[in-house]
């Protein structure tokens, strides 16, 4: 008896309209085991595992890697037969065992095997199933005309072959991110306002407070929750900086859901601290650190992904002294932070030594006039210096 299901794309929420497919893991004709990831999708947030839904032979792709996908998609088939519905079974043929073998074998091999052509085990030798996989693999490259995979790093050479320079695809992700930010560039009207804040008081709170904040909570007490809360309380004094311009009218929204730009080695992604207002110090902290620590391993949800209201992104932690950030698309500012640096400055007519930063606040000028744009950023400049003004809501 023979049977066949759908292997379907994941369901997208409604920011995301389309997908890709970035990679798949297996190739027709493959076994695969119930649960196994066997295609990544890329969105312009985040990449989605999909995992087979039950154990068999992928017996069609239907999307092949980089094509355009949507949410619940068929994208591949998956046959189930009674031979293979017991996983034992794949022992039966040798080249499965030896393919099993270099499955499983150490990352410094499989990083060889996905770098060259070797996909038909037929060409490593019968001996390769023994402590010496790694060497014959290796011989096997050396004296074949192996070719680098068609998604792999080209390199081209002029006269000069110290002169050489590669040839990297630009993945979806970071086609993504370019349109996203040239949209954004093209339909605001977009300016920058500037301020500096002085850290001393956040700074003496963390000295003070940070090894017992640590103890109880179990987290790090950071600058960002700080922020976080003082654009809170800034939004409410300037509603108009918490909406957003939308087919010819004005939508103000009356919650607070910020976005906190996470870089990873994908690129910059903002997940959202939901209902942000309501949340303590210690919340938006633990979410911070979740932010960052599932950002980096790709684990981030597309539900963390999804809205916001406004941005707050820190140059701050890479040196950066000053920027003009970009203000995300469906919103109408973003809040730059930056280095912490020991300036001179004049306190009580007297010349000082204080840790400033300078923060810079971008904004949409067809939605917020300058006098809103310069009153909120000093509010945020306040309520950080005297952070007694957010406890009393000043």
């Amino acid at each position: 008896m023979t049977n066949k299901i759908d292997i379907l794309a994941p369901e997208f929420p409604e920011s995301i309209t389309e997908a890709t497919v970035a990679k798949w893991n297996k190739k027709q004709g493959d076994f695969v085991n119930r649960d196994e990831i066997i295609v990544n999708i890329e969105t312009d947030k985040v990449i989605l595992e999909v995992p087979s839904p039950n154990s068999g032979i992928l017996y069609e792709i239907i999307k092949n890697n980089h094509k355009k996908i949507s949410s619940k998609e068929v994208i591949g088939k998956l046959k189930i037969t009674k031979d293979n519905l017991n996983i034992n079974n794949i022992h039966k043929n040798k080249n499965q065992i030896k393919k099993k073998i270099i499955e499983d074998a150490p990352p410094s091999l499989r990083r060889i095997l996905s770098n060259y052509e070797l996909n038909n085990t037929n060409k490593i030798k019968e001996h390769s199933i023994n402590k010496k996989i790694k060497n014959n693999i290796e011989t096997y490259i050396n004296n074949s005309n192996c070719n680098k995979t068609e998604n792999k790093i080209n390199y081209e050479f002029g006269n000069d072959l110290n002169r050489k320079r590669k040839h990297v695809p630009m993945s979806e992700f970071r086609k993504c991110i370019s349109t996203r930010l040239i949209k954004s560039k093209n339909e605001m009207a977009m300016l920058t306002t500037f301020n500096e804040c002085n850290m001393s008081n956040i700074i003496k709170i963390r000295k003070r407070y940070g090894d017992k904040f640590k103890e109880k909570h179990g987290i790090r007490l950071g600058f960002m929750s700080f922020f976080v809360k003082s654009v809170i309380e800034s939004l409410k004094n300037y509603p108009m900086i918490n909406a957003v311009i939308e087919n010819n009218e004005i939508i103000y929204y009356e919650y607070f859901d910020i976005n906190i730009a996470v870089s990873t080695s994908r690129g910059v992604i903002t997940p959202v601290i939901k209902n942000a207002d309501i949340l303590s110090i210690q919340e938006i902290e633990k979410k911070i650190k979740y932010f960052a620590e599932n950002g980096n391993n790709g684990k981030i949800s597309t539900d963390d992904l999804s809205g916001g209201n406004f941005t707050i992104t820190n140059g701050g932690i890479f040196g950066s002294l000053l920027s003009t950030p970009i203000i995300n698309i469906n919103q109408t500012a973003i809040l730059g932070m930056h280095s912490i640096i020991n300036r001179p400055i004049v306190i009580d007519d007297e010349i000082k030594i204080a840790p400033m930063m300078y923060l810079a606040l971008s904004y949409d000028h067809r939605l917020i006039d300058g006098k809103e744009a310069v009153g909120f950023l000093l509010k945020i400049k306040e309520n950080i210096e005297d952070t007694t003004r957010i406890i009393l809501q000043i």
